[in-house]
């Protein structure tokens, strides 16, 4: 089959996200200029480079007090600052409890139980049994097509590492097992790791 997206799929759910997928979760937390804490999933997210390392994320939607945009963006646009916390397959569903499309004022942390810690570099919060989490300054904030799409990157300033999965040196992923995104409500876990090395 072949569709162009802006004519419709013809399909009873929309394939676009399962194909691009797994997808790396952030699990982003912003504070407010009242202090308050937020927290949310993004699966529109990826490093984008590494010398200075970079991240970026993407939210779309919005809500009717937030400017055209999400409270995640809107606190990152006020103070500069976010942490992206990375979800092992332990907190699947905190990660999902904090998807709750809430109130401003709502702290999820506290919404999903979730123990928090302060960021050491910035002014933010952070999960505190995140297996990692990266301290980033926001560099920009795009729109891109589209009513609400915008894309929020960032530069990591700080790294914090679970000491529990580095083993021998290396960042061991199998021993907090990430989460990804997959299409509709479908989720996987990384549980197999193979290496491949690069041709000379």
């Amino acid at each position: 089959m072949f569709y162009h997206p802006k004519d419709g799929h013809g399909l009873p759910h929309d394939p676009f996200k399962a194909i691009i997928s797994p997808r790396p979760i952030a699990w982003v937390s912003t504070r407010d200029a009242q202090g308050r804490d937020n927290l949310a999933p993004y699966s529109f997210f990826n490093a984008i480079a590494s010398d200075p390392p970079q991240v970026m994320f993407a939210s779309n939607g919005q809500k009717p007090d937030r400017d055209n945009t999400k409270d995640t963006v809107g606190n990152a646009r006020d103070t500069g600052v976010f942490c992206v916390n990375i979800v092992s397959h332990a907190l699947r569903d905190a990660m999902n409890a904090s998807a709750a499309n809430a109130a401003r004022e709502t702290d999820e942390f506290a919404l999903a139980n979730l123990a928090k810690s302060e960021a050491q570099g910035i002014d933010c919060a952070y999960v505190s049994d995140a297996p990692a989490v990266l301290e980033c300054r926001v560099t920009q904030i795009i729109d891109l097509i589209g009513d609400t799409n915008i894309m929020v990157m960032g530069e990591v300033v700080g790294v914090h590492l679970a000491d529990a999965c580095v083993v021998d040196g290396a960042f061991d992923v199998t021993k907090y097992q990430p989460l990804a995104r997959m299409g509709y409500m479908d989720y996987t876990t990384v549980r197999d790791v193979f290496q491949l090395q690069r041709p000379k």
